[in-house]
């Protein structure tokens, strides 16, 4: 499990993953302890930027872990998708299209390790997900993030996506609020 890297732990990694390439790829069914592991670093990391808690999903069972694995690795409704460095999963976002909604995906869940921020690793995250949407007839993709995390912002502008003027109450601190980013998904002129 990645923990917060002292200084030199940090700088070590930095080394070592720079050397490796980033694959992401969607959750498979086998992937429950993976998924857990890095879905907890996100949640001891971020705590606000989630709508749940650590304490809340460290004592989901097993099975429920190899349940969410099972659901999220096949189907148009519902993904997650894992960014990997050698046999480090590093990152994590999901996908999931509300219903009466079916062409409109919303991402959700987006986390890096603290050590690899700012290198890609989002964005490519996010260029799974976009792709996962188009390929199963999004329209649009949809986000929440939190209103002055200027760096998610610009990394989600880069990717083409907009902000709206909506905004709510984040879950997880109604004290602070998020805003609405929005990307049109592209129509293939094959077909």
């Amino acid at each position: 499990m990645l923990k917060q890297p002292s200084r030199l732990r940090a700088h070590a990694l930095l080394r070592k993953y720079s050397e490796m390439e980033t694959a992401v790829r969607r959750v498979r069914p086998g992937d429950a302890d993976r998924l857990r592991e890095v879905r907890l670093s996100a949640l001891r990391d971020a705590p606000s930027a989630f709508a749940s808690s650590f304490e809340t999903e460290v004592v989901h069972p097993a099975a429920a872990w190899a349940e969410a694995a099972e659901a999220r690795s096949s189907g148009i409704d519902d993904a997650t998708f894992l960014a990997e460095v050698g046999p480090d999963c590093v990152g994590l976002i999901g996908a999931f299209r509300r219903p009466g909604r079916p062409g409109v995906v919303e991402l959700v869940s987006m986390w890096v390790a603290p050590e690899l921020r700012r290198r890609g690793v989002g964005r490519l995250l996010v260029e799974q997900a976009v792709a996962w949407a188009g390929d199963t007839g999004a329209d649009a993709v949809e986000l929440w993030v939190t209103r002055g995390n200027y760096a998610a912002i610009a990394m989600y502008r880069n990717s083409g996506f907009t902000l709206k003027n909506e905004h709510q109450p984040l879950p997880s601190d109604p004290c602070r609020d998020e805003v609405r980013m929005v990307l049109e998904v592209p129509r293939s002129s094959a077909g």
